[in-house]
């Protein structure tokens, strides 16, 4: 299988984080497969993540962002690596979409075409996405905003093609030896993280041994370390 040009992108504020744990095992297992791997932490650059006056006025980009634009044109493929926040992405990673998938960048709207030409067309890309949510419920009662909003209204929007979504449920219950394991080796894994055949890879995640204490019974059906119901004995989102 040719290499690809591969571009991870961590949508979680902190590198030290359980999507950050994911983030290095994808890019971990990309790179042995022999792709050429980039990385984007969202919360290592230095922008402002509001558009201050919309679409009426450029609002000039910031070197790091300027270099996210260069690192999405370069890549083949993509991976979004973020948590669940409140049924959808978090703040930075919004900020992020706002700022960098321009039009003239990411899209170009035209005189007598009702839809826009999308520039970044030839394109695929995964999501990650981590909550504390059973994935039934956040289909079936929530109706995914937060995947819907990623996939459909930005990637596809701009012409990039996403692939199968793997989720990562109930991440704030898992026993913290096994987070850590999954941070330093990721070895527990039992559930393939990419579409067999992409990655000629094995990698696995995820569906680790839980433990559950009667304070855990009561579950915010939100990422719970957003809203405060996590104990210091669960690792973060």
């Amino acid at each position: 299988m040719m290499s690809k040009r591969v571009l991870v992108v961590l949508g979680h504020p902190s590198g030290d984080s359980f999507c950050g744990a994911l983030a290095a095992r994808y890019v971990e297992a990309a790179s042995s497969a022999g792709h050429d791997v980039r990385v984007l932490r969202l919360g290592a650059l230095n922008f402002d993540p509001v558009l201050r006056e919309g679409y009426r006025q450029v609002q000039p980009l910031e070197p790091d962002l300027l270099k996210a634009q260069a690192d999405i044109t370069w890549a083949e493929h993509l991976a979004f690596i973020y948590p669940i926040w409140w049924g959808g992405i978090p703040a930075l990673m919004k900020g992020f979409f706002d700022r960098v998938f321009l039009p003239g960048f990411a899209f170009q709207y035209r005189a007598g075409k009702a839809f826009p030409e999308q520039r970044l067309k030839g394109r695929t890309a995964h999501l990650l996405v981590t909550m504390d949510t059973p994935p039934w419920y956040y289909r079936w009662v929530y109706r995914m905003p937060g995947l819907h909003q990623v996939r459909k209204t930005t990637l596809q929007f701009c012409g990039i093609k996403p692939l199968k979504t793997p989720d990562v449920r109930a991440a704030a219950r898992l026993q913290p030896a096994a987070t850590r394991s999954l941070a330093c080796e990721g070895q527990q894994y039992r559930q393939p993280l990419t579409r067999p055949g992409w990655f000629p890879i094995r990698q696995r995640y995820v569906k680790m041994r839980r433990t559950r204490t009667k304070k855990d019974v009561h579950v915010h059906r939100q990422s719970r370390p957003a809203v405060g119901h996590h104990g210091q004995d669960h690792p973060p989102l």
